[in-house]
């Protein structure tokens, strides 16, 4: 095989490619010749130091007698795979002036395919761009011309031009074409008069063709006009719309060998070249230097200009064959590969070098002794990263190990949790186990009489009034039960940290009897005019890891004081909701309902006394023929425009439930589309019990969602969604951005009303002073009464006045002993102790305070 024309380069992943013409020996009086396009895959080697061969490939051709040469080569995107690939333009030039050109994509096994072939009745030779399709394109006689694999026909724009500085691709556009004609000064209103000068001065223009839609972009500003005379190429750096608006930044090489850099049509600096007659432009991100941009010149000379405080030319280099930008170390950033000339050496590949101005720097013919690691090194890394891996599986074991020791002390916890609870059910007294049958290691003095022990909680059963509960409800709503119990107003005022537990009434030998369930507080008001939801929140990062025997650390807080814009309905409901299938299990079940609080009794207008109590609701019965027949199901069907549903069906819609608030605000527009959206688009409702929250009777995922809209003024209003999953939100949201006004902005809420989160925040910390307050009084009047101070009982020291004590030596001596007893009694007071009982109860006051009020200052952030 027979070399027949200069290779051509490009750089591809980290390679290079070398494209060549070979051709075969032939006899001469052969009229026929055989004409080959090789391509050969070189990498660099970082242990020799120089481009080694990966693999090669071949695209045979006919034999011809036509001449056939290589035009141009270059990346682009193949539009059926969306895969950027090598490919090359190549011609063949007929006797009758006819000019076949045909475009062959590259693929990684070296496999040569032919994308699109056309024929010319001229050469083309003008501003020749390769781009996406892969598409050719080229300027003739002042026009331009392109074709693609699509359209396989020779298209012209309807435009006329005098050059192409820059072809590429622009956000919202597609492929555009930046050119430069002769000056259109037609009238137009909106037609800017300065650049209407420009151009009449100049006699020229910049203008951009979408080559897909097949219009001229009048509305994008790439530079003024008045350097149209002397651009000579153009690399824009980026694109992107804001605000409904293209905006650029580009470099631009001028014949009056400048480099100047644009942003939205306005130069932002300018640099002066050191050769002439600069041709190119293109741009390398380096790990060392930033973005570099890369001058070349007609001359073979290249530079690279670097931007610091302003544009500066910080390397050059001449008798440059080429230039290519990619990352050919594997570094994971670019660098520049200059392939200089060397007439003396028939490799390509002889003289090269490769850098970033910074700390790559390779170049052929040198010898490195402090470069990247030998083989031995790699090898020692690579031992020295598998013991570190190693070291950090063995400490998640161990990290694993300590997880399953936590699970299972959580579940003796509970499961003596549960016996507890049955004994406090069938009125028996429980006794704990000690913490060495256990395993465990006291945190306090074992006492014989725990303060809160569990036998004086059933002893405040008895003072439970005798009709408490106004009703127990269950509903069963998909896969969730939910079970209610409506109290009365003047008891539940008295409560707080008001729970429910469902406890299975049957034999529990094979499991829990204790349903695992979430409880839910539902206040309405008045008129129904109004809910909200108090549920348990995401709990935030916790300060220490705590663990309590003998109380229930609820992360609901409900206060003694009432909300002043909440009025009640004269009863509060509880709720507990649980899965369902695993009840089915059994058939029939039927579960007792216990409630369990903290009863408030008032000793004063700011201190309050709270006690535990556990009391008996109700039992209820679920079986499967029930749930077949629909027994316990949410009926809510549409009447004259209204939902109807009971007061029950509403609040077991809102339990399974969640509950998200979103605050919208539109500074154009009135937000009167919501209603729309509610009342036609989602085919909401409202309750019959409840105007102010309407029902979603659309069919789908969507069904079943309840929404609450308040405008607080035309322009803002807040809509609360009640629904099941976040697929159902989702849906909702998508739906509602289509009606909301082009500028509205929607915001998600934290949880709860900000004014009624702040009145709760005082009041937890209030309470918090006066626990620790309370606390230290009750410690000292105890320590007073337990402790024997300085001077010994019947002797009192004399109150004589200091200054008489002093005149003699033995008021000085009775003085100094007077002193001495003092301070023996403030180091007393200082070292008061306490047994393990008392110290348990005040830490325990003290802690369930403070977790009350961080809960609530985490909701507020």
């Amino acid at each position: 095989m027979l070399r027949g024309e200069e290779e051509r380069f490009l750089s591809y992943n980290g390679e290079i490619l070398i494209f060549h013409l070979s051709k075969t020996k032939y006899v001469e009086e052969a009229a026929d010749k055989t004409s080959n396009l090789c391509v050969r895959r070189m990498a660099f080697n970082r242990d020799t130091k120089l481009f080694v061969q990966k693999s090669s490939g071949v695209f045979n051709m006919r034999p011809s007698h036509l001449k056939v040469e290589i035009v141009c080569c270059s990346c682009t995107t193949d539009s059926r795979t969306g895969i950027i690939l090598p490919c090359v333009l190549m011609k063949k030039k007929k006797r009758n002036s006819i000019v076949k050109y045909f475009l062959l994509l590259l693929h990684s096994s070296n496999q040569f395919e032919q994308s699109l072939h056309f024929k010319l009745d001229y050469e083309m030779k003008e501003d020749i761009r390769l781009f996406t399709g892969p598409s050719v394109m080229w300027r003739h006689a002042s026009k331009l011309f392109y074709i693609s694999s699509h359209t396989c026909t020779v298209l012209s724009a309807p435009v006329q031009l005098s050059s192409v500085v820059w072809t590429g691709e622009i956000e919202g556009e597609g492929t555009v074409v930046l050119g430069i004609r002769t000056a259109c000064l037609a009238e137009s209103e909106d037609e800017d008069e300065f650049s209407t000068s420009d151009r009449a001065i100049w006699g020229t223009e910049f203008f951009g063709y979408a080559v897909e839609k097949q219009k001229m972009l009048t509305d994008v500003c790439f530079m003024p006009h008045a350097y149209s005379r002397v651009v000579s190429s153009v690399h824009v750096c980026k694109n992107e719309m804001l605000k409904k608006q293209l905006r650029i930044s580009l470099v631009a090489t001028t014949q009056k060998n400048q480099l100047i850099c644009f942003q939205d049509g306005v130069p932002k600096g300018v640099c002066e070249l050191p050769y002439e007659k600069p041709c190119s432009v293109k741009t390398a991100v380096t790990s060392s230097n930033g973005l570099l941009f890369i001058v070349a010149f007609a001359s073979g000379s290249i530079c690279v200009v670097q931007r610091r405080d302003s544009l500066q030319v910080t390397s050059k280099w001449q008798k440059v064959k080429s230039v290519l930008v990619d990352d050919f170390i594997g570094s994971g950033s670019e660098q520049l590969l200059l392939l200089f000339k060397d007439d003396s050496n028939t490799d390509v590949l002889s003289m090269f070098k490769i850098t970033d101005l910074g700390e790559v720097n390779y170049a052929s013919g040198i010898s490195y002794k402090h470069d990247v690691p030998t083989v031995e090194g790699l090898q020692e890394n690579g031992l020295l990263t598998v013991q570190a891996l190693e070291t950090r599986l063995q400490a998640g074991c161990t990290s694993v190990r300590e997880l399953q020791q936590h699970l299972g002390l959580k579940k003796r916890v509970i499961l003596e949790s549960c016996r507890a609870l049955i004994d406090i059910v069938e009125e028996r007294t429980h006794i704990l186990p000690t913490a060495k049958k256990e395993g465990l290691v006291s945190l306090w003095d074992d006492v014989e009489n725990p303060p809160h022990s569990l036998s004086k909680e059933t002893s405040l059963a008895s003072k439970v009034p005798e009709h408490f509960v106004e009703k127990l409800w269950q509903r069963v709503v998909g896969d969730s039960l939910i079970v209610g119990v409506r109290l009365t107003e003047s008891f539940y005022l008295s409560l707080s940290d008001v729970s429910l537990s469902l406890v299975m009434d049957q034999d529990f030998s094979s499991s829990s009897p204790i349903i695992k369930c979430q409880n839910k507080i539902i206040k309405l008001n008045e008129a129904f005019s109004a809910l909200s939801v108090s549920t348990c929140q995401i709990e935030p990062p916790p300060k220490k890891m705590k663990l309590d025997l003998h109380s229930k650390n609820d992360l609901k807080k409900e206060f003694p004081r009432r909300c002043p814009r909440v009025r009640l309905d004269g009863a509060k409901t509880v709720i507990a909701v649980t899965s369902l299938s695993p009840l089915l299990a059994f058939h029939h079940v039927c579960c007792i309902v216990l409630l369990h609080a903290k009863k408030q009794n008032r000793r004063n207008e700011s201190l309050q006394e709270s006690k535990k109590i556990t009391v008996f609701c109700g039992k209820i019965v679920l079986s499967l023929e029930d749930i077949s027949n629909e027994k316990y199901s949410v009926k809510m069907l549409r009447d004259n425009s209204c939902c109807t549903g009971s007061l029950e069906d509403i609040l077991a819609v809102l339990a399974v439930s969640v509950r998200f608030s979103f605050q919208i605000v539109s500074s154009d527009c009135t937000l009167t589309p919501v209603n729309s959206w509610l009342l036609r688009e989602m085919e909401c409702t409202p309750f019959k019990e409840c105007h102010d929250n309407i029902f979603c009777h659309k069919a789908g995922n969507v069904y079943g969602t309840v929404f609450n809209w308040t405008l607080k003024n035309p322009f803002e209003g807040v809509l609360t969604i009640f629904c099941r999953n976040l697929t159902a939100l989702f849906q909702c949201l998508h739906s509602l951005t289509r009606f909301l006004p082009p500028r509205c902005d929607v915001k998600l809420l934290r949880s709860g009303s900000k004014s009624v989160l702040i009145e709760q925040l005082a009041l937890a910390l209030e309470k918090e002073i006066l626990t620790s307050r309370n606390s230290f009084f009750s410690k000292e009047s105890k320590a007073e009464n337990s402790l024997t101070w300085g001077n010994e009982p019947g002797k009192k020291i004399s109150d004589a006045p200091v200054a008489s004590l002093l005149d003699s030596e033995e008021g000085v001596q009775q003085f100094r002993k007077k002193l001495q007893n003092e301070w023996e009694e403030c180091v007393l007071s200082m070292n008061q102790t306490m047994n393990g009982a008392l110290y348990q109860k005040i830490a325990l006051k003290i802690a369930e305070a403070q977790l009350s009020s961080d809960m609530i200052v985490w909701r507020l952030s």
